[in-house]
């Protein structure tokens, strides 16, 4: 009886260690941080912002660890800053909400902002998603009056390529939506600045062999050494 329970404690021990380890290898998939900043591009309730993105070749898919944005300096006192992910839709509109990133709430001074993922979002493989940016006030454009809110900095170059890896592509355009998110419009030929971590997934097969290891080297560790 006793040496079942520890065989039992052993495999729920892998169990939870594996994924632990295998998802605390991250790596940065698409980045377009190094380039120079162009413009800016408001953000607030009435701007919602969104930048699409495919995922590459991994069959297992893939844990998005965290995401990087360069923001630039916010115009008056904005806040209720929020990061959020989506799923895009059948037409490659922003669709399902996956979750709420954790990180600043006011990136008001101009600089790069880290926002993780809490929730343990998880994206396949050659699919579409969007970083989606709002806040709990309203932008205001120089055009319109005097300037408020966040603004996310643009590229100065449009770049489909991001410094991808493993078959990522950034797109080049971005999407706003000035009613919460329940329409979206496009403008191709501009790229906000970010950066995505992320975990490629073993597939299970390799999983199951992490496992079996992992048991292994446990076993090997409890046995007692022989007496001579």
């Amino acid at each position: 009886m006793k040496k079942h329970i520890i065989n039992g404690v052993i495999i729920f021990a892998v169990g939870l260690l594996a994924p632990q380890i295998i998802q605390a290898q991250g790596t940065v998939y698409l980045s377009n941080l190094g380039q120079g900043i162009g413009s800016e591009i408001g953000v607030g309730s009435n701007s919602w912002l969104g930048a699409s993105f495919q995922t590459g070749t991994n069959a297992g898919g893939y844990f998005l660890n965290s995401i990087q944005l360069e923001m630039g300096n916010a115009f008056g006192s904005p806040s209720g800053f929020t990061a959020l992910f989506y799923a895009a839709s059948a037409n490659l509109n922003p669709g399902s909400m996956l979750g709420t990133l954790s990180g600043s709430s006011d990136p008001a001074t101009s600089g790069i902002y880290t926002y993780t993922d809490d929730s343990n979002i998880t994206l396949s493989p050659h699919s579409f998603y969007y970083i989606v940016l709002t806040a709990g006030t309203p932008f205001v454009s120089g055009t319109a009056g005097v300037p408020f809110g966040y603004v996310w900095n643009r590229a100065l170059n449009a770049s489909s390529h991001y410094n991808p890896s493993d078959g990522w592509v950034g797109v080049d355009q971005y999407v706003f939506s000035s009613n919460y998110g329940s329409s979206w419009n496009y403008v191709s030929g501009i790229d906000v600045q970010y950066a995505i971590d992320a975990t490629a997934i073993p597939e299970p097969g390799v999983l199951s062999l992490f496992g079996l290891g992992g048991l292994g080297f446990l076993w090997q560790r409890r046995k007692p050494k022989a007496l001579y």
